[in-house]
Order: C-alpha cells, then sequence, then structure tokens
C-alpha cells in the first residue's frame, strides 16, 4: 500500500463517509472509493461495510486500522520535520477551532507569527463529533471551545471572545418575524445538537432545561455544519449560536434572532496538561496579553 492509500484508508475508518473523506482529503469521492477496493482486492477481504445509510469497518478493517494507525503516524510525523528543517521551521502548532470566525481573530495569529516567525501555525476547523477526543488523539495541539470545560486533564487558557447567542429559523418560520426571542419560548420548536460527548458542555451551549424549568426539546444530531444548516432551512430545527455565525452564514432563508434570556457564550484556549509545549504557551501568552473581543 501507497502512503496516500493508507492516509485514505485511515481517514475513512476515521469519518465513516466517502464524501467527508474526500472533502478532507481534497479529492473526489471516486478517488476514495477506487482505493478502498484496491486495498480490498490486495488483502483478500472487505475492510468496510457499506449500506445506502451508513459505513462500518469489518473485524479485518478494524485490525488493519489498529496496525497501521501508529506506523503512518510516525512516518507523518518524520515528514513533518524534514519539511520543517528544510523550510527553516522549528515547530508546528495545529491549533483546532470550534467557533466560524477564524479571520475575526487574525489579530491572535498574525502577533503570534511575527514573534515566532520558525514556528508554523495550522488553523483548521474541528467537526461536531466529540472534539475533547479530538484534542486527547492529538489530531490538534491546542483546540478554541466554548467554555466550561472542566476535563482533568486538560488546561483552560486565556478567552478569545465573548458572543451574544442568536436563534437560528428557516424564513418562514413562526419565529421569523420577531424581533428578538427568549429560550423559553422556543421549547415548543426541535432543536438540533452534535454528538458531543460530554452532557456538561453541551448543557453550557443549549441548556438541557430552560430557566423557567421547561426542557428544551432535542431533535436529531447534527454531525457536520451543512447538515445543520439545511436543517435549519428547511424548517426541520430552530438552533441557538453563537452570534458570529450571523457574518458567516449570511442566508437569505434564514433568520438570526437575538436570544435576549441567555448570557454570552465564551470561547477559551484549551491543551492537554501532559503535551504542554512551547507553542502552546506562546499562542496562550498572545491571547493573554491581547485580551478577550467582546463581539
Amino acid at each position: 500500500m501507497e502512503l496516500r492509500d493508507i492516509e485514505i484508508f485511515l481517514t475513512l475508518a476515521e469519518e465513516l463517509h466517502f464524501g467527508r473523506t474526500a472533502e478532507r482529503l481534497h479529492v473526489t469521492p471516486a478517488r476514495i472509493t477506487q482505493a478502498i477496493k484496491k486495498q480490498e482486492r490486495q488483502i483478500g477481504a472487505l475492510l468496510f461495510e457499506r449500506t445506502n445509510r451508513s459505513v462500518r469497518l469489518t473485524t479485518v478493517g478494524e485490525q488493519l486500522r489498529d496496525d497501521l494507525l501508529p506506523h503512518y503516524e510516525g512516518l507523518a510525523y518524520g515528514m513533518r520535520r524534514a519539511k520543517l528543517a528544510a523550510s527553516g521551521q522549528t515547530a508546528v502548532l495545529r491549533l483546532g477551532l470550534m467557533p466560524f470566525n477564524i479571520s475575526e481573530f487574525r489579530v491572535f495569529w498574525d502577533e503570534f507569527r511575527d514573534r515566532h516567525p520558525n514556528w508554523q501555525l495550522k488553523l483548521r476547523r474541528m467537526h461536531y463529533t466529540d472534539p475533547f477526543e479530538q484534542l486527547r488523539s492529538g489530531e490538534f495541539d491546542a483546540v478554541v471551545l466554548w467554555l466550561p470545560v472542566r476535563e482533568p486533564d486538560f488546561v483552560v487558557g486565556p478567552t478569545l471572545f465573548h458572543d451574544p447567542r442568536v436563534l437560528a429559523v428557516a424564513d418562514d418560520h413562526p419565529l421569523a418575524d420577531r424581533e428578538t426571542v427568549t429560550l423559553e419560548e422556543t421549547t415548543e420548536y426541535v432543536h438540533a445538537m452534535a454528538p458531543l460527548g460530554s452532557r456538561y458542555w453541551e448543557d453550557g451551549y443549549l441548556p438541557f432545561v430552560t430557566p423557567g424549568g421547561n426542557p428544551v426539546n432535542r431533535g436529531r444530531p447534527a454531525l457536520h455544519a451543512d447538515d445543520l444548516i439545511d436543517m435549519i432551512s428547511t424548517g426541520e430545527v430552530v438552533h441557538i449560536f453563537p452570534g458570529h455565525v450571523r457574518r458567516h452564514w449570511g442566508m437569505s432563508n434564514i433568520r438570526f434572532i437575538p436570544v435576549t434570556d441567555m448570557p454570552p457564550i465564551s470561547y477559551a484556549l484549551i491543551w492537554r496538561s501532559e503535551l504542554e509545549s512551547e507553542p502552546i504557551r506562546a499562542v496562550a501568552e498572545v491571547i493573554g496579553e491581547l485580551g478577550a473581543r467582546q463581539l
């Protein structure tokens, strides 16, 4: 197997979705299918069970993933170090972001790059499924997540911004003409949430119960931003966002309405305590010195 084919297999084993795997690797879904079929012919067994609704690893696929992953990570790490050495860079900081407003915080990123020209800063948007595990798995060195985060193996660093809440609804929704809305007024409608893997953290974004004691109705989970927007635009769900999404999802068929009975949501820099590094401390220092933004 070529290194690229191993990367395709391992990415599909993580995503379990041909379209998302293709998008992540910047290739066509046909290329993913071709690579997997080639691997299955070479091995003589199916690696994935595929239906119209799901993709799952077979027992053989699980074994191959477990055997290949540590070797692939070692090779990828060696290649990254070689490229850094060739370019004169000495470190890479991979920063995962749950908010959408990467560009609005260029003041942080530019200052970091100015102070540390030999360090590369890679900014990537995180997918919704269990962001804590994305940090623990080593996919990112540090992440920007909403608060509170109360994980014993994580360090909660400086806060980047505070953002008021807005409710997203379809333009023909019964609430679409409202100037403001309260969380209490949304309980008769279905909300969507991602499979985040932590109940207290999900409650920090969208409470399970309103201040008045009414349960907030949750529908099927949204795995990606596109899924969520489609569900909102068709009227299947409503969803509460940080206010900055209005500047990044300007869609004529969706209304964003300020929510008046929820506090602003805050996002902070988070990293694993045992893997704290000089680049992580440096970006935390920049964010702390420049201070949190009030959006």
